[in-house]
């Protein structure tokens, strides 16, 4: 029952006219007094952000804001996977036979977070890594690895939350929310990232059309709290130990190393 109602009310909420409004009013100087209310409410750390308070001319330039030079740092070893976020590891995990994975006691399937069962077959027993972020994270995304683009498309045209109460109630939402999947590959291993819009604003910006990534480097950014989850192929990627998730994690910190041979 909790679930109905909440899937009802979230799909009353979330249609187009009202992302567009919402949307439309983030990007209006409409929006700017309400940046330093924002901020305190989600204790945004105003000494990491790029510019001062009066550089940002709505909600929305302040929420996909930069970060100043350096105040990251990034494993630069070569086979580490970095995170491409700063946000929350909320699961790690194998996939399984069906192409499916499990996330807070829900089934989600891989064919159609991808699209397809040919495109998941790659990924069965294969990890996943799901990192969320929350409105107060610094919402660009960087790449996890020195790698090279393969394909890159959408799906999706609505989303629920991605929060705990999205995965609890929403439905499938990690694999039927407006995503951004970008297949990738370091050296002879394939791996692809899910960038997934969130509710409302519903929006991943890709700012990085290369076709190569380097470690670290930007490639694209959300308008909204959002997820992100990384898939390998079996025996070719090794997490770092998390015993007690969630657990928090920052851009450029390493999440676990490629691995090149057939055991991990």
């Amino acid at each position: 029952m909790k679930s109905k109602l909440y899937c009802t009310f979230i799909r009353m909420t979330n249609g187009p006219i009202f992302s567009t409004l919402i949307h439309r009013f983030a990007q209006s100087g409409l929006s700017r007094p309400f940046i330093k209310p924002y901020a305190k409410l989600y204790h945004i750390n105003h000494e990491e952000m790029e510019g001062e308070w009066k550089t940002y001319p709505n909600l929305h330039s302040f929420f996909t804001r930069k970060l100043k030079a350096g105040v990251r740092s990034f494993d630069r070893q070569y086979d580490t996977v970095i995170s491409p976020v700063d946000g929350v590891i909320e699961d790690i995990g194998r996939i399984n036979l069906n192409q499916d994975i499990l996330v807070k006691g829900k089934l989600y399937s891989i064919a159609n977070m991808l699209g397809g069962k040919e495109r998941a077959a790659q990924f069965v027993e294969g990890h996943y890594m799901i990192i969320y972020l929350s409105p107060s994270h610094y919402h660009r995304i960087h790449s996890p690895l020195s790698a090279k683009k393969i394909n890159q498309y959408s799906l999706g045209d609505r989303s629920f939350p991605v929060n705990s109460l999205g995965l609890k109630y929403g439905k499938a939402t990690l694999a039927s929310n407006y995503r951004v999947i970008t297949e990738l590959q370091h050296e002879n291993v394939p791996f692809a990232m899910v960038k997934v819009g969130a509710m409302l604003i519903n929006s991943v910006q890709i700012t990085n059309n290369n076709e190569t990534w380097e470690k670290g480097e930007e490639i694209a950014y959300f308008s909204f709290g959002s997820t992100v989850i990384l898939l390998f192929q079996k025996d070719t990627f090794k997490a770092r130990t998390h015993e007690n998730l969630p657990v928090p994690v920052q851009l450029g910190e390493p999440i676990g190393k490629i691995i090149h041979c057939k055991e991990i």
